[in-house]
C-alpha cells in the first residue's frame, strides 16, 4: 500500500480518523519533513511528532482548528536537517512537555527509553528504540484501541523511510545496528501496520510493514548486502547539520 498525491507533490497530506483518534500528516517542503499531529477525540488532547521550527504557527493553528489541547511534543531523534519547534512551542504554551530519547542526551522535559509508553487519553504510543541512523532514534507505535480502529500506525522518523532508510554515516550511525533495529522492532509489527516516515522526497505519504518487508530496496536484502549498500551511498554532508544538531540538543533553543 503506497499513497501518492497527484503529480507527485505533497499538497494535502493525509488525515486518518477513527472513532477515538485523529492523525493529521503535515509537510515541510524545504526539508521534506513530515510532522504528525495525533489527537484523542475522547479528551480532546493532542501531541506533535517531529515539528519543524519554521512551521510552528501552522502546526499550532491546526491543533486549535481541530479543537485540541496540545500536551506533548515528541522528537524521534536529534535531527540534522531541521530545527525542532519544541522549545519555542513551550515558550508559547508552557503546559506542553517535550519528549526525546534518553540515549540522545538532548534537553527535554521527559527522556524515554525502549518499552516506555506515552498515554494521551484513550491512546497509547509504545516507544521502540530503533538506533542506527543515530544512536538515539526512536519509533512510536500507536496501537489500535479496538478492533474497529483499523491497523496500527508506526511513526518511524528516519529509521525506516518509504522504500528507503536514513543514512548511517554520522551521529553515531551504524548500518548493522539500523538493520537489526528495523527488522526486530519495526518489521516485527503486523504486516498491515501503516508506516509513517519522517521524510519523503518523492511525493509519497504512507506505506505498510508488509510492503516495506517485500519491496524496500535496501532493507529487504540480507544484512551484508544492506551494509554494502549503505557504505557506498556517498551522500553529501547535510547542509544544516552544523546548526541543527546543536540547536536540537537544547530542544531547538540556543541558551
Amino acid at each position: 500500500m503506497l499513497k501518492q498525491l497527484p503529480n507527485g507533490k505533497v499538497m494535502a497530506p493525509l488525515l486518518q480518523k477513527t472513532h477515538v483518534s485523529v492523525v493529521q500528516q503535515l509537510f515541510h517542503p524545504v526539508s521534506c519533513t513530515f510532522t504528525y499531529l495525533i489527537g484523542c477525540l475522547s479528551c480532546k488532547t493532542a501531541l506533535l511528532i517531529d515539528p519543524v521550527l519554521e512551521q510552528q504557527h501552522r502546526d499550532l493553528a491546526m491543533v486549535d482548528e481541530l479543537g485540541f489541547d496540545l500536551r506533548f511534543v515528541l522528537n524521534t531523534h536529534v535531527h540534522a536537517d531541521h530545527v525542532t519547534s519544541g522549545g519555542n512551542i513551550k515558550k508559547e504554551r508552557p503546559t506542553v512537555h517535550t519528549i526525546i530519547s534518553e540515549v540522545s542526551q538532548a534537553k527535554s522535559d521527559f527522556r524515554v527509553r525502549h518499552g516506555d509508553s506515552i498515554r494521551l487519553g484513550m491512546l497509547e504510543l509504545e516507544v521502540r528504540a530503533t538506533p542506527g541512523h543515530t544512536a538515539g532514534c526512536l519509533s512510536y507505535f500507536l496501537r489500535p484501541s479496538s478492533s474497529h480502529d483499523g491497523p496500527g500506525m508506526v511513526f518511524t522518523g528516519d529509521a525506516l523511510l518509504i522504500h528507503g532508510c536514513g543514512r548511517t554515516d554520522f551521529q553515531q550511525g551504524d548500518s548493522e545496528q539500523l538493520f537489526e533495529s528495523v527488522h526486530n522492532q519495526i518489521f516485527s509489527l503486523p504486516d498491515e501496520t501503516l508506516v509513517y516516515p519522517g521524510h519523503d522526497y518523492k511525493g509519497r505519504n504512507v506505506s505498510t510493514i508488509g510492503d516495506e518487508k517485500t519491496f524496500n530496496p535496501r532493507l529487504s536484502k540480507s544484512k551484508e548486502e544492506f551494509k554494502k549498500i549503505m557504505s557506498e551511498l556517498n551522500l553529501r554532508y547535510p547542509k544544516k547539520i552544523d546548526t541543527a544538531v546543536p540547536a536540537n540538543m537544547v530542544c531547538g533553543i540556543q541558551d
